[in-house]
């Protein structure tokens, strides 16, 4: 399994296991691998429902901080479009009024120093270490190495949001309360975090594949299994498909018969360069376009699919490791070998355009594709979602 140039032992190792988790790999060592994987993800499966009876008993404390904590999150890891969800509840729940936070763990940002994070691990609240701020809701303050992907991109385009990361979501809330004046707390990626009571509690579902490979960790990419649903208040069904999803529907409803069930679509909204913000281009420009698509997210195939539908022709695709952060001259042997092969534009993602970095030449022009969720059934229950989240006040 020699590394590929620009891509790191650990990156072609995750990558190997992932594409034998998503059966796209076969062969003695798959197999091996899928061997091990699956006695895992008994095991895993075991721990899982473990902490969850524990805290449904009470036998762990979770914590209530006096104002309204909204949890948005997934049965399944990566793919479902968590963060244009984010996104929108953040932005609608602003304009009217509420004085939002948002809550990251900031998976794969930059890591505190060791002794740090082992004081806060043993001492939690107690430690003198405060959240990292991403946004103060007037200003970005840090880069997206040091905030990690998903709340750098959040930062960058949602105003009067607090941003927060830390993974003690009880320390991070409180602060967001006492320093920003915070009476909404968005958790991104709260499903699975029950230290922190939250209410609604929504998840999200992938139309296209509901509940991944229909495993569990580390053997499939279900973080517990689909019963659990249970526990939220609204499903959100993303990636609808055009045909619908009453199927999907019918079988949601019948793991939670109580859930409001929410179907919803990633819109393409424009084109905008990675390294010039004034620089927007609409939908139509890459019609017929000779285009090579670079991305480091899980689920790059439905971004390369999204390209062809606005009518590109993709004729060179790269995909790395999720999370994967691209060097100078990776992105310069992307122009190279984009332009061997006559590419006009290069595109790549929201969330892999946080993560270029600035190069000196640029001999083709690099653009991400902007989206946004778009809720296609189930609009009245999402306004009726927002309007009871803006009547809540501390004391009702």
């Amino acid at each position: 399994m020699a590394a590929r140039r620009g891509e790191t032992w650990l990156e072609r190792l995750e990558k190997f296991a992932i594409d034998v988790i998503l059966g796209k790999r076969f062969g003695k060592r798959a197999a091996v691998l899928r061997f091990f994987l699956l006695a895992s993800s008994r095991i895993f499966e075991g721990v899982v429902q473990a902490r969850l009876f524990l805290y449904e008993r009470r036998l762990f404390r979770n914590h209530t901080l006096g104002c309204l904590v909204i949890s948005v999150g997934n049965l399944t890891v990566g793919g479902t479009g968590k963060t244009p969800v984010v996104e929108k509840f953040a932005r609608a729940l602003a304009k009217r009024g509420r004085r939002v936070a948002i809550l990251s763990r900031g998976y794969k940002s930059e890591q505190r120093p060791f002794l740090e994070r082992l004081l806060d691990r043993i001492m939690g609240e107690k430690t003198a270490f405060e959240p990292r701020v991403v946004s103060d809701g007037k200003a970005l303050l840090l880069d997206s190495a040091t905030a990690g992907d998903e709340p750098y991109m959040l930062a960058t385009n949602l105003k009067d949001v607090v941003i927060l990361t830390d993974k003690d979501r009880v320390k991070s809330g409180r602060y967001a309360i006492e320093k920003f004046g915070a009476d909404t707390l968005l958790l991104d990626d709260g499903f699975q975090y029950l230290k922190l009571k939250s209410r609604p509690n929504i998840v999200l579902v992938d139309g296209t594949a509901p509940f991944g490979t229909e495993y569990l960790l580390p053997r499939g990419t279900l973080r517990e299994p689909p019963r659990n649903i249970r526990r939220a208040t609204h499903i959100f069904i993303t990636k609808t498909p055009v045909a619908g999803s009453n199927g999907l529907r019918e079988q949601l409803h019948q793991l939670n018969p109580n859930a409001k069930i929410i179907e919803c679509r990633h819109r393409p909204l424009h084109f905008l360069n990675v390294f010039d913000a004034d620089d927007t281009r609409p939908l139509e420009f890459i019609v017929g376009r000779k285009v090579a698509a670079i991305s480091g997210i899980a689920m790059p195939d439905s971004f390369e699919e999204s390209l062809r539908k606005l009518g590109a022709q993709l004729v060179y695709s790269k995909q790395y490791a999720d999370h994967h952060r691209f060097s100078q001259q990776e992105v310069l042997n992307m122009i190279n070998r984009s332009r061997s092969r006559f590419v006009e534009t290069i595109i790549t993602t929201e969330k892999d355009a946080v993560r270029f970095p600035k190069v000196d030449r640029i001999d083709l022009p690099i653009y991400y594709l902007r989206v946004e969720i778009e809720v296609v059934s189930g609009a009245k229950d999402f306004d009726e979602l927002i309007d009871s989240v803006c009547s809540y006040s501390s004391n009702s």
